[in-house]
C-alpha cells in the first residue's frame, strides 16, 4: 500500500509543478489576477499535499492506519485543487462551494494521521 502512496504522491507533484508552469506561463495572457491567484492557490495545496502523500508512503509501514489520511489527502487535493482549476479557467463561481470540502479533506487527513500516530504508541 505504501507503494499506492508513492505512485500517488510524486504523479500529483508532477501534475502541480506542470500545473503550476502552465498557469504562469500559459494562462498569464487568458486569466485575471484573481483567477491567476486562485489557480496558484490550488498549485500551492495541490504540491503541499502531493508532499504529504510521499509522507504518507514512508509512514504507513509504521502507523498502517495512516493509509486513511492519505486517502483523505487524496480526496482534499481532487476537491480543493481541482475545484479551484476549474473555477478559475470557467469562472463559474458555483464551483467555489466545493473548494472549502476539500479543504475539510485536508485537514480531516492531518488530524487522522496524528490520532493514528498517538493511538500507535
Amino acid at each position: 500500500m505504501s507503494r499506492t502512496f508513492i505512485l500517488l504522491g510524486s504523479l500529483n507533484a508532477f501534475l502541480a509543478v506542470a500545473l503550476g508552469a502552465f498557469g504562469a506561463h500559459g494562462l498569464k495572457q487568458i486569466l485575471t489576477e484573481t483567477g491567476l491567484q486562485t489557480w496558484q492557490t490550488g498549485v500551492h495545496y495541490h504540491l503541499v499535499h502531493a508532499l504529504g502523500l510521499l509522507a504518507i508512503a514512508a509512514i504507513q509501514p509504521h502507523i498502517p492506519a495512516a493509509r486513511h489520511a492519505g486517502w483523505l489527502m487524496l480526496i482534499g487535493i481532487v476537491l480543493f485543487s481541482g475545484s479551484l482549476y476549474a473555477l478559475s479557467l470557467s469562472g463559474i463561481r458555483m464551483l467555489g462551494i466545493i473548494t472549502p470540502l476539500g479543504g475539510v479533506a485536508f485537514l480531516l487527513g492531518w488530524l487522522w494521521l496524528a490520532i493514528s500516530a498517538y493511538k500507535q504508541d
